[in-house]
């Protein structure tokens, strides 16, 4: 079967994506982002995080986990939908890291598990 030449431009994919069927998945984005691409979404993901967080605060007393599992999840939609959420958490951040440092590690942020990896190597011993 001969290969047909890639065009300039999003061809070459497609071309490639006849030949070499895996290649094609890897340059489909999910089905998250592709909503997340339109501002209403945005905003209804948004508010959802905001409703979260506030139910999180309201089930805070009950007995069992329910503050720590639903925050994180709201905060989690609220830094990923919002650039002003995003500033002002990167605020509390300077000013409270040690809650900040809890809050990283409760939503599993790949940022904060590289911070803490290259702080674990600069108190080595032995390091210059």
């Amino acid at each position: 079967m001969p290969t047909a030449p890639a065009r300039a431009g999003g061809d070459d994919i497609v071309a490639t994506a006849r030949f070499a069927p895996h290649i094609d998945t890897m340059a489909k984005r999910s089905l998250y982002q592709r909503l997340r691409s339109t501002a209403q979404v945005r905003l209804i993901l948004f508010g959802t995080g905001i409703l979260l967080m506030i139910v999180a605060v309201i089930i805070g007393p009950l007995p069992g986990p329910g503050f720590i599992v639903v925050f994180p999840v709201g905060l989690m939609l609220c830094l990923q939908n919002s650039a002003w959420a995003k500033r002002i958490y990167v605020r509390f951040k300077r000013r409270h890291p040690r809650y900040a440092a809890w809050t990283d590690r409760v939503m599993q942020r790949a940022s904060a598990a590289r911070r803490r990896k290259l702080r674990s190597r600069e108190n080595l011993p032995g390091g210059d």
